[in-house]
Parts: C-alpha cells; structure tokens; sequence
C-alpha cells in the first residue's frame, strides 16, 4: 500500500493535479479558508492551530499542520464599527510518507466596513500573501527502472531538472458578508480565491502550474435559548478537475449557564459528499475553543483507508478585551 501511495504522488508531481492541502474543521482554520476572515472577531487577538491526520491506515500518508495569529488594527483612526486585521500564517504539509512536503509562511490583511449603526452587519475584502517552499526526497521513492531481472538496484535514471526544491509568491483574496438581526445570532456568506497568479512550481522545467482554488462557504449560528444554540456552515470548493462539498452543523450546550462568559460544549456532525461522515466535538471556555473530529470513510476508497479517513483537531484562543463590543462574528 506504501508503494501503491508513492506511485500515486509521482503521478501528481508530473499532472499537474496536485490539489492543495485541506480541513474538516474548515472552520477552525479562518485564514486558509478566506483571507476576509483576517480580523473578524470579537477581542485583541486570535491565536488558531490545526493538525490533521489523514489516512492513518497508510502511514503518515499525508499530515498537515498550521497555525495563524491575527487582530485588528489602528482602532482609533478606523471609523468606531469598521475593522482593519492583519494576521500571518504558516502551514506544513508532508505527503506519502514524508517524500513531499510543502511549507509556507502568509500575510494576510483585511477591511470590514460597516452597513449598519449598531456593527451588527459587515461586508469585508481580504488579501493575502504567500511564499511556498516544495521539496521532494527522490530517495524515499521507488521508481519502476529500479526493478531489473537482477532484482532491486535502488538506482533510478530519473532526474529532476529544477532540483529537489521549487520555492514559489502566491497570491489569494477573498470577499465576506456578516450579519445578525439582533446582537445575539450571526450569519455569512463568503467566496475566496488562492493561487490567482497561478505560479509554476515543477520539478522537471516548471512544466505545472498551481491552480486557482475557488471556495464558496456559509454559515451561522442561533441561540435557540439561555442554553442551546444550533451551528451549521457549508463550503464548496473547486480547483481543477475537482470540488468537495462539505456541510453539517453541530448543538452548542451552555454548561455553566452564563450567558456572558459560557462554558459551552458542541456536538454534532460535518459530511464530506461522497466520500466521509466527519463527527465533531468541541468545547469552548475562557476564550479558547477545542475541537477533534474524525473522518468516517465511505466512499470507494474505504477498502484501503479501512473506513479510517482521519484524525482531526483544532485549538482556537481569543484574548478579549473589557471593552469588548459584543459584535456577533463567525464562528462555524
């Protein structure tokens, strides 16, 4: 199965097909889901960290792991209820085995103006700035001139013309609506774009390039009382010849029953179309909200996953202000 993944990743080095790295808990990981979310929260800073494991019946078939600190900006020359962000981003994904990996710092800014007196309605633009570093390690790949009638010779006449290394600037840019009827809900609606230069990062004579990936995303959360809530976000993304859907939501319980710092649980479910039922739980508390999810496979690919998609979890950290405004912000 190892071999079988290795193949597979020389086939997406060479088609131009690689698609870029992603999460369940698209929620938990603002600035790789739009560079609109920059800023748009309630409190100094955020602080966010994800890890995804994916496929563990493969091992370390692909591991990605990020993390990203934003906030907002000059607040006393920006008008009362606008909101200019700033944050920067890292991710490291590592691929079949550790044979690919892909590293890459971002800087993110963002505006958010206003629609109403009371803040409650936002529409913002983000954009976003990357550097990317791609390297591949020839000697944890097989390669089929390596098999002769004399056996295995791990000697192969495959050579990358460009080195083991493309370092690659990257652009992305997004635009998000946020709004709530009465200080206490919220909803979105949002649309991004990364990769718009569409930068060229092969191996062999940068013969590929990186194409834009297109996402679509919503959602919102409802208190249903002083104790439950209900969340639910959707996304839809497109890059190249393929697109996911994922969509679901999950209950919010309020443990301790305090309405302006609650303690709160979550439970509820995320589905990947065709391909994974994703449970999630999370708790939230003092400004920090954690979550783990995992990916149920049941698509075709399940009789080599063993049904096992992955492990997911997420670490969120909203430090507040006394001055805080209460002005409702995505969430899920």
């Amino acid at each position: 199965m190892r071999n079988l993944i290795l193949l597979c990743l020389l086939a997406v080095t060479v088609s131009a097909k690689a698609q870029d790295p992603h999460f369940s808990q698209f929620f938990a990981s603002p600035l790789t889901l739009n560079p609109a979310l920059t800023g748009k929260f309630d409190g100094q800073f955020r602080f966010e960290a994800n890890h995804r494991d994916q496929w563990p019946s493969i091992p370390n078939a692909y591991v990605t792991t990020s993390a990203s600190i934003d906030f907002p900006i000059l607040k006393k020359i920006v008008p009362e209820n606008d909101r200019l962000g700033v944050g920067i981003s890292g991710l490291s994904d590592q691929s079949a085995d550790g044979a690919l990996n892909l590293n890459y710092g971002s800087l993110s800014v963002s505006y958010h103006k206003a629609l109403s007196d009371d803040g409650f309605n936002t529409i913002g633009a983000g954009l976003q700035a990357t550097y990317s570093s791609l390297n591949i390690d020839m000697a944890k790949l097989t390669f089929e001139d390596q098999l002769t009638q004399n056996g295995f010779t791990g000697v192969t006449s495959e050579v990358l013309t460009n080195g083991n290394n493309v370092n690659y600037f990257d652009i992305g840019a997004g635009l998000l609506f946020s709004g709530s009827t009465n200080g206490e809900n919220n909803y979105y609606i949002g649309a991004s774009m990364y990769h718009i230069n569409q930068p060229q990062v092969g191996f062999q004579d940068k013969n590929w390039i990186l194409l834009p990936r297109t996402t679509l995303h919503a959602g919102g959360t409802f208190p249903l009382n002083d104790q439950y809530s209900v969340s639910a976000s959707i996304i839809q993304q497109f890059q190249n010849e393929a697109s996911e859907t994922v969509f679901g939501g999950a209950l919010g319980i309020n443990l301790n029953h305090d309405t302006e710092d609650p303690t709160n649980f979550y439970i509820g479910s995320w589905y990947r179309w065709e391909d994974a039922a994703i449970p999630y739980v999370g708790l939230e508390f003092n400004g920090w909200r954690l979550g783990a999810s995992y990916d149920i496979n049941i698509s075709s690919l399940k009789a080599a996953t063993q049904s096992r998609g992955g492990t997911e979890f997420s670490l969120i950290y909203i430090k507040k202000t006394y001055e805080t405004k209460g002005i409702p912000c995505p969430t899920f």
